[in-house]
């Protein structure tokens, strides 16, 4: 999976489409509702959480009293209307930066809940007799059992309790290809509003009616409730200290004013200090923090909090899980290898027919692994299964006279009567092989002689290593955590990759390790799937739960993948570490501009009365009024100009930190100082051009 994966399919993916149309131009229909949301949103009650966009609205209403009063009174109204229009301006337009990100995730949501069906479940009220009973999905039961079969949508979210059935995830994962789902494992868990395709399956609801993992979605993606992060609370303060200290040094100006003998008036001297503090940050915070959520929804992962996105891109440990998130879960069949004598079509043939009445995955994967090798093996009619038993520890199949196994190395050579010294070295050298590998050696034998050994293991997802290895250049130590013994913990641990792992692991023993790395001050993310690592999720600063896992994985984690990769955790480590730098660069840029526009716009108000500031007019602006208007019109359209780059967010690069903040420093801080020393200069000449003011 590369960075840029998504899947196109079902609603999630025709938002993504949305979504990454605003990268590049604006979607009518979500610019429409956004325009629509900014407006509403110029209600001062929601924007008293907003100190700068807050100050800009008030002063944005006194000169609007100002411009009615000079409109009343028949004085020179132009300038003071169209300074009381661009304030107005600039607040709706850091408005509708924030309702474009927002509606983004609104989108999403709706095209979520167009998912739900009024649907019948069919309630197994008795199991014995099969007896069913139809029943709305929004009244079954935390406990209750329903029958679903092909073409049924599954009511409620649960757990597969009998059954194997073919599932189309695509109202929630948005991939259409249809996923196995299956009794046991860490592959039942199925969710509310998913298709059965083929076969059926027994489901033990586990949530309740308006608690669905639907539910949960469209609450996190519609992000009503989004809390600001601790980055966020703390950039706040700054703005609001530095509104206050340029309010300090516009006020000053009246002094200076009357000593100078030029004449301020409060609706200037206000336009002057909007101009001056960072309105562009302050307009485009909120947008950056919820763009960050939508940009990790384009990657089929749900974020409950920013908290959570934020603190992604400062992880410096990452615990995976190794069951199911490393690797497949299932122990399947890899290798087959005959003993001396024997063709391997032959050792082939044999460990097919002995699992041919094998329904464990293990099973399955032998006759996966024979047709691969595109032997065509036709089972005998008359053939009667042996199904395995805990006490001979061996499976298989008899027909005819003849009699197939398969099973534990050392069950199998005692029921074939087999002494240690005649079984073959080479034998003997493959188990051990297998057995220090971390793998599990079955062996094979055909009317009593032993013809080879199956070689069993837990399979590493594909591309799992070259992944980590991504992480690794990222900064990011992984560690494995699972319930193996050394060994095989160390095996899996070399073929995947990991950085380091902890085998034998049991629950307190993750939770204890997630505390251990918190307490020397690292930022720890934890990848699982399972009910047992629910605890280590939910203590972890960035808990990915899987969306196959289980329920109790899935509640306790802050982020769930939906296509329950765990390699998904390198585009949530990027997108943390965009969001972050996207912030940082947009202050940067916002402080910088500040800076410029002061020493752009001061000389030009006083240069007449103060003829030793014209050193400084280096800008040559028109006039007192034309520089004013010039400031708050380009004040206002750069939030706008500014906006793609919130949405889409600056490109993360995995370089240094120093030199990554070099390089901010140099292309934002510059840019910064630059950009208004040009917009104004260039609006000045179009407004007085205009005659403007």
């Amino acid at each position: 999976m590369t960075a840029d994966y998504a899947p196109q399919g079902g609603p999630l993916g025709e938002n993504r489409r949305k979504a990454s149309s605003l990268a590049v131009g604006f979607n009518p229909a979500l610019a429409g509702r956004a325009i629509r949301d900014a407006v509403v949103k110029l209600d001062p009650r929601r924007l008293t959480g907003n100190p700068v966009i807050f100050a800009t609205w008030l002063v944005a209403a006194l000169a609007s009293i100002s411009a009615g009063i000079a409109i009343a009174g028949g004085a020179q109204w132009s300038f003071a209307l169209q300074i009381a229009l661009w304030l107005w301006a600039t607040v709706l337009f850091a408005n509708f930066a924030e309702s474009i990100a927002e509606g983004r995730g609104k989108a999403a949501a709706d095209s979520l809940r167009a998912t739900r069906v009024t649907t019948k479940a069919k309630l197994l009220v008795d199991d014995k007799t099969g007896t069913i009973v139809p029943t709305p999905a929004h009244k079954l039961g935390v406990g209750e059992v329903v029958l679903v079969e092909a073409g049924d949508v599954i009511p409620a979210d649960g757990e597969i309790i009998e059954g194997v059935a073919s599932v189309n995830e695509a109202a929630i994962t948005g991939e259409s290809a249809p996923v196995i789902r299956e009794s046991g494992g860490d592959r039942s868990a199925v969710t509310g509003g998913t298709t059965v395709v083929s076969d059926w399956i027994k489901v033990r609801v586990t949530s309740e009616a308006g608690n669905t993992f639907l539910d949960r979605m469209i609450a996190m993606v519609e992000g009503a409730d989004r809390r600001k992060t601790p980055n966020e609370i703390a950039l706040a303060v700054l703005l609001a200290g530095l509104t206050l200290v340029f309010l300090i040094a516009v006020v000053t100006l009246l002094g200076l004013g009357k000593y100078s003998g030029v004449e301020l008036q409060p609706m200037v001297l206000g336009a002057l200090f909007i101009t001056l503090i960072p309105t562009t940050i302050g307009g485009l915070l909120s947008a950056v923090g919820i763009a960050g959520m939508d940009r990790l929804l384009k990657v089929n992962v749900l974020a409950t909090s920013g908290r959570a996105v934020e603190a992604a891109g400062d992880v410096d440990t990452l615990l995976l899980d190794k069951t199911g998130t490393i690797t497949f879960g299932n122990r399947m069949a890899t290798e087959l290898i005959p003993v001396p004598g024997v063709r391997p079509d032959m050792i082939a043939r044999v460990a097919y027919l002995a699992s041919l009445g094998d329904e464990t995955p293990e099973g399955r994967s032998i006759l996966e692994l024979v047709r691969a090798q595109g032997l065509d093996i036709a089972p005998p009619a008359d053939a009667k299964v042996v199904p395995f038993s805990a006490v001979t520890r061996q499976s298989g199949l008899e027909a005819g006279g003849q009699v197939w196994r398969k099973g534990a190395v050392d069950a199998v050579l005692k029921s074939s009567g087999l002494r240690p010294e005649q079984v073959p070295v080479e034998f003997t050298n493959a188990v051990d092989r297998i057995a220090r590998s971390g793998g599990t050696p079955l062996a094979v034998t055909e009317n009593g002689a032993l013809i080879g050994v199956i070689h069993l293991k837990d399979v590493v997802k594909p591309g799992v290593k070259e992944r980590f290895a991504d992480l690794r250049r990222m900064g990011l130590r992984t560690v494995m955590i699972t319930g193996d013994n050394p060994v095989t913990a160390a095996a899996i641990a070399s073929e995947a990759g990991v950085d380091d792992f902890l085998a034998e692991a049991t629950p307190e023993d993750k939770l204890r390790l997630i505390r251990e790395e918190q307490g020397r001050g690292r930022l720890v993310a934890m990848c699982g799937d399972g009910a047992n690592d629910a605890p280590a999720l939910a203590q972890a600063d960035v808990g990915v739960a899987m969306q196959t896992g289980a329920q109790a994985a899935r509640e306790a984690g802050n982020m769930v993948d939906l296509d329950s990769d765990p390699t998904k955790v390198i585009e949530i480590v990027e997108v943390g570490k965009q969001l972050l730098i996207t912030r940082g660069a947009l202050t940067t840029f916002s402080i910088a501009n500040d800076v410029a526009k002061y020493f752009a716009i001061i000389p030009a108000m006083f240069v007449a009365s103060l003829p030793a500031l014209g050193a400084l007019n280096i800008m040559g602006l028109h006039s007192p009024q034309s520089a004013i208007l010039s400031a708050v019109i380009f004040n206002a359209l750069i939030i706008v100009l500014l906006i793609p780059l919130a949405l889409r967010g600056v490109r993360y690069r995995a370089i240094g930190a120093a030199k990554l903040l070099s390089r901010n420093l140099l292309l934002y801080g510059v840019g910064g100082l630059v950009a208004p020393f040009a917009g104004i200069k260039l609006i000045d000449m179009i407004v007085a051009g205009l005659g403007l003011a």
